[in-house]
């Protein structure tokens, strides 16, 4: 790590507030995560920030964003890698900058050094003080603290693979995977490496099965609604030791009142659901906290460090 980068990290734990106690995921290795997504019946109900988990004066896809988070709730997050003109890859859900940022246009036609000039905005549209990150700042950042889900946008798949290997980040960043034939790309160039899968039907199962990808390097997205039907998808995967996952951004999220969001955070984690993907991670996360076992041997993997 050059010395411009580390001192940019040493000033990013300063402006995170490093002296808040962090709600930290304690996974050390490859094998360490695989362990911690094998579903077990009595497993820690997780929220998992999506978009890295926005909030007032906190935007999406933001280091400062996450580590906020997990001063309130252990998160995993999903992010949005995006390629710069000079084939960087920066973090950014659009392929413009005008929702996000202070500025117009294409990601694609930004230098990284030109995108580093600019600041984010929080989802009511206030610049904010921090910057766009780039995927290996969040990489680093990471480690020891969370782990990374990395959704695919405009990034090679090749060229993702080797920067979670460059980074040596196989115990801590995920790929999300919208198809067998993309785990099977990743899994050929790393057998380490594990995924966010979207498996929404027993086709989509039978194709994770003919690729040969281990479900033991899977935790399965089964959709953004809470219904009665997933109950086929929970049984098929949790036989295979798979958690499942709902994302509650595009439907729950969305309801005006706090106590309705609470109600649909917890109604899918009782109907046999293991995490939930959220704008409003906090939230949700304190919306199931008393859910959790009383006794789980996935508590080894929770811990608070300052």
């Amino acid at each position: 790590m050059n010395k411009l980068l580390a001192s940019a990290l040493l000033l990013l734990g300063s402006a995170c507030g490093q002296s808040q106690a962090l709600h930290t995921l304690r996974i050390k290795t490859p094998a360490d995560l695989q362990h911690y997504f094998e579903y077990t019946g009595k497993d820690i109900p997780l929220v998992s920030g999506h978009r890295g988990g926005p909030m007032k004066d906190y935007p999406e896809n933001c280091i400062e964003t996450m580590q906020h988070t997990l001063t309130f709730t252990p998160a995993t997050f999903e992010i949005d890698p995006h390629l710069t003109k000079d084939s960087m890859i920066v973090l950014m859900h659009d392929a413009t900058l005008d929702r996000t940022t202070t500025g117009k246009g294409k990601v694609i036609d930004y230098t990284l050094a030109e995108l580093k000039q600019l600041y984010l905005k929080d989802l009511e549209g206030h610049v904010t003080p921090y910057r766009i990150p780039t995927l290996g700042e969040a990489i680093i950042w990471a480690k020891g603290k969370t782990v990374l889900i990395l959704d695919y946008k405009d990034v090679p798949l090749a060229m993702t693979a080797r920067t979670i290997q460059q980074h040596h980040a196989a115990a801590w960043v995920m790929l999300t995977v919208h198809n067998a034939t993309q785990a099977r790309f990743y899994y050929d160039f790393d057998k380490e490496a594990m995924f966010e899968a979207f498996v929404k039907t027993p086709g989509a199962l039978a194709e994770y099965e003919a690729a040969s990808i281990p479900w033991s390097h899977i935790m399965a997205y089964i959709g953004p609604d809470d219904k009665p039907v997933n109950k086929t998808m929970q049984d098929l995967l949790h036989a295979r030791k798979v958690m499942c996952m709902i994302s509650s951004a595009p439907t729950y999220d969305k309801l005006e009142k706090p106590e309705d969001r609470a109600n649909a955070y917890r109604a899918i984690i009782q109907h046999g659901n293991d995490m939930i993907e959220a704008d409003r991670a906090a939230e949700a996360a304190e919306a199931i906290r008393s859910l959790a076992p009383a006794k789980s041997d996935k508590q080894s993997f929770f811990t608070r460090v300052k």
